[in-house]
């Protein structure tokens, strides 16, 4: 059989002079252009593309957000964005660049937000779901009075507890990506308890016509909706967030204010059983794409 000319395309390293053929690769399968996100994955992470052969910016890209004290040894990759331009799909691109990436990285562990549609893929490249996490988006309606005792404004002077709480919480570092969130998010917030320890963080940042609220990392449930309830009085704009399905109570305290499911993802990882760090503690991720 003939060889496809598809399965002879260059598979590059993106950077932020693609942002705009990624935008545009979003828009093409109907996914917002989110330009915002695009800006903080390629320059936090690595792109990897492959060039439409008609010219027409890329016909596949994904993400991939290397986390640990060393980026030439990560102990954890999130692999993010994984897109096929609608005139390519089904014709292999998708697998190849999976492929690809995931022998590059071998043997650091993986994981991935997958939807419906590629999970089938990413099962074939021997990744598992121990998890699932269900995206919510609606104006948020306080009800009673919500309580936001602890919580106010991050300085610069809490980035270092800021940044051990995460790496606690999360399961290994991620300095490059929380160092971001003062310049990113239009909101970044911090909880504290009675006696001044860091009891947790939450950012919120601008995604479209939306405020996204991640990451979420609270000491408990109660930390958690003082922090949501104390960004969304700060914005005019919809919440979206994607909480893990195991919070339950943050869940159906999130629907009774406002905020709908309107999608799920399975969280799959391959190299390891389950994410590491505390996922008690662990509400919502920085973004789906990056973990």
């Amino acid at each position: 059989m003939p060889t496809s000319p598809l399965s002879t395309l260059t598979i590059r390293p993106l950077t932020v002079e693609d942002l705009a053929r990624c935008a545009d690769l979003s828009e093409d399968r109907d996914w917002p252009r989110e330009e915002h996100k695009w800006g903080l994955l390629l320059a936090a992470g690595t792109g990897y593309g492959i060039d439409a052969p008609d010219g027409r910016g890329l016909a596949a890209a994904c993400v991939v957000t290397r986390y640990g004290d060393s980026a030439e040894t990560p102990e954890l990759a999130a692999i993010g964005m994984v897109l096929v331009a609608r005139r390519y799909a089904r014709q292999g691109l998708g697998r190849r660049l999976m492929t690809s990436v995931c022998e590059e990285l071998h043997p650091v562990p993986l994981t991935l937000h997958a939807t419906p549609n590629g999970r089938p893929l990413y099962e074939e490249l021997g990744f598992t779901a121990p998890g699932r996490a269900e995206m919510l988006v609606g104006a948020f309606r306080p009800v009673g009075d919500e309580s936001t005792e602890g919580v106010r404004p991050a300085v610069a002077e809490d980035l270092r507890a800021v940044l051990e709480l995460d790496r606690e919480v999360f399961g290994t570092a991620r300095t490059h990506m929380v160092a971001r969130l003062p310049a990113f998010a239009d909101h970044l917030l911090v909880a504290h308890d009675p006696d001044g320890r860091l009891i947790g963080y939450a950012a919120a940042w601008p995604n479209m016509h939306t405020h996204v609220v991640g990451p979420l990392i609270a000491r408990d449930t109660a930390t958690a909706k003082a922090l949501v309830t104390a960004l969304a009085a700060r914005t005019d704009r919809p919440l979206r967030t994607d909480i893990d399905v195991r919070h339950e109570e943050l869940r159906a305290w999130l629907a009774d204010r406002g905020l709908d499911v309107v999608f799920s993802n399975a969280v799959m990882t391959r190299g390891i059983p389950d994410l590491p760090g505390d996922w008690t503690r662990r509400f919502a991720p920085l973004t789906v794409a990056a973990g």
